[in-house]
C-alpha cells in the first residue's frame, strides 16, 4: 500500500513552484526535453527496481577500516570485511539499492536516460519541497535521512509518476525531437 503523504495539494504547489524555475524543468542536460510520459516510465521502473531488489537508506562501505593501519585495525574488523567480500564473491549479496543508485541504474535501461533521470529528479525535488515547506529540498538527501522507511521512498516515486503525468508536457514529435 502506498503511503498518501504526497497528496494532490503537494502535487499542486510543487506545480506552481515549477513555474519560478527560470528554465523548464523538462529539458534535461541534453539540451533536449523530455515529456511527463517518459519522466513517469522512469520513476515507475525505478518502483519495480526496489520492489524487485529493495531498497536501503544509504550504502556502507566496508573498507573504511582498511585506510587505518596498526593499532587502529582490529582484527575483528579485518575479518569481518574479508567474511563482508566473500559473502559478496559467491552469494547474492545485498541487492538493495538507494533511491540515487536505482535511478541511476534505470538510466542505462529501455526505461530512461540520464535526461530522464535528470528530470525525474527536479520533480522529486519539487515534490520534496512542497512537501517540506523548504525551497532548498532535495529528494535524495531527503530519502537518506535516517528515520526515512521504505515506504515513503514508493511514495515519492508514485507521487513523482503522478506529477510527471499530470504536469509534464505531452508527446515530442518524432522529427521534433530529432532536430
Amino acid at each position: 500500500m502506498t503511503m498518501t503523504i504526497f497528496t494532490d495539494e503537494t502535487l499542486r504547489v510543487a506545480a506552481e513552484a515549477m513555474g519560478e524555475y527560470s528554465r523548464s524543468i523538462w529539458v534535461g542536460p541534453s539540451g533536449e526535453q523530455v515529456t511527463g510520459e517518459q519522466v513517469a516510465c522512469h520513476l515507475e521502473a525505478t518502483r519495480a527496481l526496489l520492489d524487485r531488489d529493495g531498497w536501503v537508506r544509504t550504502y556502507t562501505s566496508v573498507a573504511t577500516s582498511a585506510d587505518r593501519t596498526g593499532d587502529e585495525t582490529a582484527v575483528k574488523d579485518r575479518l569481518s570485511e574479508v567474511l563482508h567480500l566473500v559473502r559478496n564473491a559467491f552469494g547474492p549479496g545485498d541487492l538493495r539499492w538507494p533511491l540515487y543508485s536505482a535511478l541511476l541504474e534505470i538510466s542505462a535501461s529501455a526505461d530512461g536516460d540520464g535526461d530522464t533521470r535528470c528530470v525525474a529528479g527536479l520533480v522529486m525535488d519539487l515534490l520534496i519541497q512542497a512537501h517540506t515547506g523548504s525551497d532548498t529540498a532535495k529528494a535524495i538527501a531527503w530519502s537518506e535521512r535516517m528515520h526515512r522507511m521504505a515506504e515513503d521512498i514508493t511514495a515519492l516515486l508514485m507521487a513523482g509518476v503522478r506529477f510527471a503525468r499530470a504536469y509534464g508536457p505531452g508527446v515530442i514529435a518524432e522529427g521534433l525531437a530529432a532536430a
